[in-house]
């Protein structure tokens, strides 16, 4: 494959399957400031770029694509640069870091002196310019262009009075690191399916250990050895006693911890007859056993250093610390397995093991107590061991003696030979590390778990005390932090390095997840909300299924809530469901709303994020927004019923307008003004018009409405309103679920028609008929044919018709037409500047232009001046943005998208790659978005394709789709 080359389908035209591969150009980009006499703008980017130093291909492409026999820059070109290049400026604002993240507490000292002097000069507020000279002064900062100081001032003098205070200054800032912690915080959230799935135990033995296999497969054993294969559900595979019984008079056999040795295919178990049992995992079937040990091995680990070698690992009653090597493991374990049977098992001494010649023993003194756990970290080769002694409560000691190594292990080696040739027993005596082998932990009550990760070199201690330490595991004088939040002692811990996270579980049942980073708390699970009771004899976590068992009352598994993973070429805005979408032209921003009650920003000509806040609703899907006249508010309604106003730049609730008494859901929400007054009116469950007064001079948070209009009262909607849009300077009109339409003088509240949408003829008899008017919209054009007074409502009709009413000469039906081609319901209405265009969306991700000066009345189906498929699903937003010719759209697929008002697909917002809004070489087109491209609903008609599809899932018996029309429509046409 040639280099720089893009590789596409050969069924696919243009870039509708591209595939980004290593380009000339980015070798290019990364030789340009190596190479004398480079052109001056490209350096120049380089050099201002500091958020991505890696510039997107297509600017590298436009810059060299322009003036190419220009090879230096002379002084004073600059300006003329600029003119030649207008995509410079947009990308250093886009590279360049934004004030308010330059800001130190030093600078801030100094803005509040600033601030102090105009106050005590008689102004307690000061306007754009001085505040652009203080923040060059005081921020260090004399070349911040004017542009980029006008835009703070703006995010912060919300209600456009040109003054802004300290008080202003301060708590803008304030908000704006709080929303950016919260949204740090909101990444990060994890969660575990509540309640936990539960197993009933038929018998009241505990069980000492669970483990899980690689394919998820969950092991557990009893006390009494019964040995237990399940599915992660919880579902019994197999089920088997080790153990043989005995003489009666004979004490049963009890175990005392066990491993899996799933490289080996074996399972070991520890028992109190001080031996250690190897079995076939597969099979469950006797394999071999070492015994005669000189202690009870309490906890086992295994693990493989290396190819046909391994370790066995086990703490005991003694404090001591065994370590057992072997090579060539297959080999040595097959002789085992040859030798005389004791109780039905091949069975061999520890005394003898040790004679062979690939095996190594090492027992060492280590703890004044019992060991609660005992663990061999490769990575660190190093055994850690833990006790609920206090001056030994962990220590991280070598395998063998590092203290003139050679020596000692030559020491080691020979009398391991004299040993095995002289036969003489073996001796159990413990070694002691040298102070210099191990690093040992003092800690108040010992430790009971802990975990180790060398990817974060963190080491974690849980015990009786109920605190997490968080340990640097080199340094054992002081820990790096400490986790509070148990009530209760900490049986289990476990580090998830690729999360950053810290799972622990305290013998109450409850279990929590940390994040490394902030050392806080990401979520909590009591008894209560989890449904394990009891007490927890043991627990694990299988990073393989990403659940945790439990074994209590009964067996127990509580998963982990995990975020869908996307296709590679899928790009999102939200991670759930867009509700509503809006632009700003004060600050040339997007603002996007999701059914989570997150609030994103959007630079409008990059596509890159710039600020997110969360939580406006309580956790309530957000369903409208509108903006303000000036564009600096934001106003949503959500289904709490609530309508909130915001500043939108740092996630400021400025006020909550509620009614009081029972709240019912927010559909929609409009600013308007009547006269010289601002209002907010929203409608929704509650089949009113709720008014509010904008009074930003009102100091206080919740505001209750104006008295509803007396025919609102009387003779209002009798269902859900859906919608309401506002024909300045007197008309609203208001529609609602069963498909009424009510005109509104707002002047004088009185109802001024009623309009219902009919019906075709066609659609008489179809049953569960969608009648609800989910959108209306008014137009404003002399030159439309058919009404005298030149002002028209557009409503969303049956079965993606769309009905015009005149409203000002008999509030008749001036015509209807079918909108949707593939008669779904029209979703979302908008129209261009001089209301000539009418954009219409359906509930299946098409957006459809119509030119209303060529519509004559009785015209049933004019033909579409364009249109194209924008999503897959519902599309929840639309709105044309005239002066830049682009069409801004959301959809419940998650995305928020922007494209020509021709159809061509800009980008999603969200994606990797930034865009320019007046460069089309930036733009994904001709390329559509991949979920686009391969839903069924985009294929173009084929014999080969006349399968099942998502299209036939679709009922045209209550829809009234056309298939005949749905397979007529080819990729090329609805692209244009």
């Amino acid at each position: 494959m040639p280099l720089g080359k893009e590789v596409r389908s050969s069924s696919a035209s243009g870039r509708l399957e591209t595939q980004h591969v290593s380009s000339i150009l980015c070798e290019r980009w990364r030789t340009a400031d190596r190479t004398t006499g480079s052109g001056c703008c490209v350096e120049k980017l380089t050099d201002d770029c500091s958020e991505d130093k890696k510039q997107p291909e297509w600017l590298v492409r436009e810059l060299l694509s322009r003036n190419r026999r220009r090879h230096s820059i002379t002084q004073g070109d600059e300006a003329q640069m600029r003119k030649q290049h207008p995509i410079i400026d947009s990308t250093r604002r886009l590279c360049s870091l934004k004030i308010d993240e330059t800001i130190s507490l030093d600078n801030l000292q100094k803005l509040k002196l600033a601030f102090e002097e105009f106050e005590r000069g008689g102004s307690r507020s000061i306007d754009a310019k001085c505040f652009g000279r203080i923040v060059k002064k005081c921020l260090g900062l004399p070349k911040t262009s004017n542009a980029q100081i006008q835009r703070l001032f703006k995010k912060i003098d919300y209600l456009g009075q040109g003054q802004i205070s300290w008080g202003e200054f301060c708590t803008h800032m304030m908000h704006e690191y709080k929303e950016k912690q919260e949204t740090v915080r909101r990444s990060k959230q994890v969660a575990f399916t509540l309640p936990a799935s539960m197993k009933t135990l038929c018998h009241g033995i505990p069980i000492v250990n669970i483990h899980s296999s690689h394919d998820g497969t969950i092991v557990t054993v009893r006390e009494d050895g019964v040995v237990c294969c399940c599915s992660p559900e919880l579902k019994p595979l197999k089920t088997k006693p080790l153990f043989n019984e005995g003489p009666a008079s004979k004490k049963s056999k009890w175990a005392s911890d066990f491993i899996l040795m799933t490289e080996l295919n074996k399972l070991m178990i520890g028992t109190g007859d001080r031996e250690i049992q190897l079995y076939e995992l597969s099979t469950l079937e006797p394999y071999c056993q070492i015994n005669a040990l000189e202690t009870v091995p309490l906890t086992l680990d295994f693990g493989c250093t290396g190819p046909d070698k391994c370790y066995i690992v086990y703490g005991d009653t003694e404090g001591c610390v065994t370590i057992i090597l072997i090579s060539s493991v297959g080999d040595t374990l097959r002789l085992w397995n040859k030798l005389p049977e004791i109780e039905n098992m091949p069975n061999i001494a520890i005394d003898d093991a040790v004679l062979f010649p690939n095996v190594t023993f090492v027992r060492w003194k280590v703890h004044q107590d019992w060991v609660t756990q005992a663990k061999y970290f490769h990575s660190f080769q190093a055994v850690v061991s833990s006790s609920k002694e206090e001056s030994t409560s962990l220590v991280i000691g070598c395998v063998l003696p590092l203290t003139d190594a050679e020596q000692q292990l030559d020491d080691i080696r020979e009398a391991c030979y004299v040993a095995k040739t002289k036969k003489i027993q073996l001796s159990w005596t413990p070694q002691l590390r040298a102070s210099c082998d191990q690093t040992v932990f003092n800690i108040s009550k010992g430790v009971k778990t802990f975990d180790l990760c060398q990817k974060h070199s963190l080491l974690v201690t849980g015990g009786m005390d109920r605190l997490i330490r968080m340990w640097n595991p080199h340094f054992s004088g002081k820990p790096n932090g400490i986790l509070k939040g148990h009530s209760a002692p900490i049986t289990y811990l476990q580090i998830i390095p690729e999360n950053g996270q810290i799972f622990s579980v305290s013998i109450d049942c409850t279990v929590k997840i940390w994040d490394i980073q902030d050392q806080c708390c990401l979520f909590t699970a009591d008894s209560q909300a989890s449904g394990i009771h009891g007490d927890i004899s043991t627990c694990s976590y299988s990073s393989a299924v990403k659940s945790f068992y439990f074994a209590a009352d009964c067996m127990a598994v509580l998963s982990l809530k995990i975020r869908p993973r996307l296709h590679s070429r899928l790009t999102v805005s939200h991670d759930e469901t867009v509700m509503c979408c809006g632009y700003s032209e004060e600050f040339r921003q997007v603002v996007s709303c999701s059914e989570g009650s997150v609030v994103k920003v959007w630079d409008f000509d990059t596509g890159r994020q710039v600020f997110e806040f969360g939580g406006t609703h309580d956790q309530s899907a957000i369903t409208c927004m509108a903006f303000d006249p000036k564009g600096r508010r934001l106003i949503t309604g959500g289904r709490d019923g609530c309508v909130k106003i915001w500043n939108f730049n740092n996630g400021q609730c400025l006020k909550t307008l509620r009614k009081d008494g029972e709240c019912h859901e927010v559909c929609d929400c409009i600013f308007l003004q009547v006269h010289r007054t601002f209002y907010v009116m929203s409608v929704g469950g509650d089949r009113k018009i709720d008014i509010y007064l904008d009074i930003p001079e009102d100091l206080h948070h919740v505001q209750r409405p104006q008295p509803s209009w007396q025919d609102d009262l009387k003779s209002g909607h009798k269902e859900d309103i859906l919608c309401v849009a506002q024909c300045p300077p007197s008309l609203l009109a208001t529609s609602s679920y069963d498909g009424e339409i009510i005109v509104w003088n707002v002047i004088s509240g009185r109802i001024r028609c009623r309009l219902v949408s009919p019906l075709l003829a066609e659609h008489q008899n179809v049953e569960g008929l969608d009648t609800s008017v989910p959108s209306i919209i008014f137009f404003k054009n002399s030159k439309l044919q058919h009404f005298s007074s030149a002002t028209a409502l557009l409503s969303a009709g049956a079965m993606g018709c769309i009905n015009i009413w005149n409203v000002l000469s008999g509030s008749k039906l001036a015509g209807s037409f079918k909108a949707s081609k593939f008669q779904q319901k029209i979703t979302k209405q908008a129209k261009s500047a001089k209301d000539t265009l009418l954009y219409a969306a359906d509930r299946i991700g098409y957006i459809y232009v119509y030119n209303m000066e060529k519509f004559t009345a009785g015209q049933k189906s004019p033909r579409a001046e364009g249109f194209w498929r924008a999503h897959t699903s519902r599309i929840t937003g639309l709105q044309i943005v005239d002066n830049d010719q682009v069409v801004l759209s959301s959809s419940t697929d998650y995305t928020v998208r922007l494209w020509s008002t021709h159809g061509e697909y800009i980008g999603t917002f969200g994606q990797s790659e930034s865009w320019s809004v007046h460069i089309s070489s930036s733009w994904k087109h001709p390329a559509v978005p991949y979920e686009v491209l391969i839903d069924p609903l985009s294929m173009p008609h084929h014999e080969i394709l006349n399968v099942k599809t998502r299209s036939d899932d679709i009922d045209t018996d209550k829809t009234g789709a056309h298939k005949g029309e749905l397979k007529a429509l080819s990729w090329n046409s609805q692209a244009c």
